[in-house]
């Protein structure tokens, strides 16, 4: 699970780019928009982890900077069209032939 992200003033408040209702793919959203550069906070995660039987009614949000909103929206759309998604003949990684 990627780090929350230190607070920074001049980036502006934290606003929600998106909800899930799985912790998992908040992560995953966390994860691939660190790795783009954009400050992120995981929010909620615990509360739908804690109290599993309002999970539907707790959606985790996944946070960014003001200043870096439209940034991590790319990031979100690009991620919805698949872009960063692995195929399954991806054999690079493999040690045989």
């Amino acid at each position: 699970m990627p780090d929350n992200s230190p607070y920074d003033p001049e980036e502006g408040d934290w606003q929600t780019l998106v909800t899930f209702f799985s912790p998992t793919e908040a992560y995953l959203m966390q994860g691939t928009l660190q790795a783009a550069g954009i400050p992120t906070l995981v929010a909620d995660d615990q509360m739908v982890q804690t109290h599993s039987l309002l999970a539907s009614a707790i959606p985790v949000r996944v946070m960014v900077p003001e200043r870096r909103m439209e940034a991590a929206q790319a990031v979100r759309e690009a991620w919805h069209r698949g872009d960063f998604a692995l195929t399954d003949d991806d054999t690079q990684y493999l040690d045989g032939p």
